[in-house]
């Protein structure tokens, strides 16, 4: 197929990027989002998002005049679906007693009745946004065949899961494998010929829910393994072992690769998908319901790490280094680390936090500091919760210097114990049973 004109429905860390990707290669793009802020900050050639290359991308695409953006659609060869899907706030399904999250999938539906009045013959649609299976063939496909054409046979209709790590999105977009689902094989061609225009990895074609059961075993797989690492870090713990360690040994055997513990699990991705197979079939996905429970539980196994360190937390000044889902990113989407804020104070803490990559974040009840310094100035002590290459490189002599604070727990493994010792400061670190052997209370 032949694409003179596409539609993007979505500008946030996957449609925006994509937009001025497709712009970049000489298509003409038309990007939608409901939000006017989103439109007239993009239509002024800025962004609303932090991701490394992005800015230059989208000023590039609105100088060249293939890229602007609208809060609605118009006629176009192709549509792409890249809206949010999040969690339902105040409902959750249930099974055998167990509660389990739920797929809020208004977003989506919003799109694709959106769509419905500029579909044409020969038009192709495009689903990215990551669905429980069978999104594509029993919601998306009836929604747009109220325009009175059939999906596989007057329109294509394919799915095709973003799948990119924040941080390196404009490279990965590009370069990483992409599956193409369609609702037939005619659909997975054209949605092959659409992103062909930029992808420079392999293409593999595919039928659409096996192109959705793709994506959500990606990530379910990172989520169980994770969740593996992290009930080690709690038996390290309760053994007196150091589990660093202890995976740095177990996984010089040839077929081991343990993964790294943590206070939990973020952002849009790893911590959602998996809930999507559980909604689907909860009677078959037992393993990855408890992953779930393990890794959404982490944040309360740190707050108590962090409560036997301090023995009291009630009125203990505490400043959290990092609110982000995972390192040198903005995103705090579905954060372990805001989770374990929360929780030091809703035992009394007082907690203050420094998010080098959103220092202006608004997080219902969280005080954001303006400035490292502000932040661990009168603490008692500081907590690791990120592994930002900032915080990371951080010097203890020069710490020791602006901060009363001398008891330091680290989360993800970021600090040499060693080198923060030597400048007075007691280090109690995830997963490190030892550190209590150390400093016994």
């Amino acid at each position: 197929m032949n694409f003179q004109k596409i539609c993007v429905i979505g500008l946030g860390y996957i449609g925006l990027p994509t937009a001025s990707t497709f712009a970049a290669h000489g298509i003409n793009v038309l990007g939608v989002d409901i939000t006017p802020h989103i439109i007239e900050t993009l239509n002024k050639g800025e962004i609303h998002i932090h991701e490394p290359g992005l800015h230059e991308a989208v000023q590039n695409a609105i100088q060249s005049g293939n890229f602007k953006a609208a809060l609605n659609p118009a006629e176009a060869d192709a549509f792409i679906i890249a809206v949010p899907t999040p969690f339902k706030e105040n409902e959750t399904g249930e099974y055998n007693g167990a509660k389990y999250k739920l797929a809020d999938m208004r977003a989506v539906i919003s799109a694709a009745e959106s769509i419905v009045p500029f579909l044409k013959k020969g038009n192709l649609v495009v689903l990215e946004s990551t669905s429980p299976p069978r999104t594509t063939a029993d919601l998306v496909a009836p929604i747009l065949e109220r325009s009175g054409l059939k999906a596989g046979v007057d329109f294509h209709l394919a799915y095709s899961p973003e799948r990119v790590l924040p941080g390196q999105i404009m490279r990965e977009l590009i370069e990483n494998a992409r599956v193409i689902g369609g609702v037939t094989p005619e659909s997975a061609q054209a949605g092959r010929d659409l992103y062909a225009t930029f992808v420079k990895g392999q293409i593999i074609e595919t039928d659409a829910t096996t192109a959705e059961m793709v994506k959500l075993m990606e990530n379910t797989y990172r989520d169980v393994n994770i969740a593996i690492a992290n009930e080690f870090s709690r038996l390290a713990d309760k053994f007196g072992v150091d589990v660093w360690e202890a995976i740095s040994i177990a996984s010089l055997h040839p077929r081991v690769k343990i993964l790294s513990p943590g206070p939990g699990v973020g952002g849009h991705c790893i911590s959602v998908d998996p809930w999507f197979f559980v909604e689907a079939a909860p009677e078959l996905t037992p393993l990855i319901y408890h992953s779930r429970q393990v890794n959404d539980s982490q944040p309360h196994f740190v707050v108590d790490l962090i409560e036997r360190a301090l023995e009291n937390l009630s009125g203990k000044k505490i400043a959290a280094l990092g609110l982000a889902y995972k390192p040198d990113v903005d995103d705090l989407r579905e954060s372990p680390a805001n989770e374990v804020v929360h929780l030091l104070q809703h035992k009394g803490a007082q907690v203050k936090a420094w998010e080098p990559f959103k220092p202006d974040a608004n997080l219902p009840g969280i005080t954001m500091a303006s400035s490292l310094e502000e932040c661990i100035k009168d603490a008692d002590a500081i907590v690791l919760l990120v592994k930002h290459t900032e915080f990371i490189n951080l010097n203890p002599e020069e710490i020791t210097k602006k901060t009363k604070a001398k008891i330091v727990i680290d989360t993800v493994n970021g600090f040499n114990d060693e080198v923060w010792r030597t400048e007075g400061f007691t280090i109690y670190k995830l997963g490190n049973g030892k550190s209590f052997i150390l400093h016994p209370s």
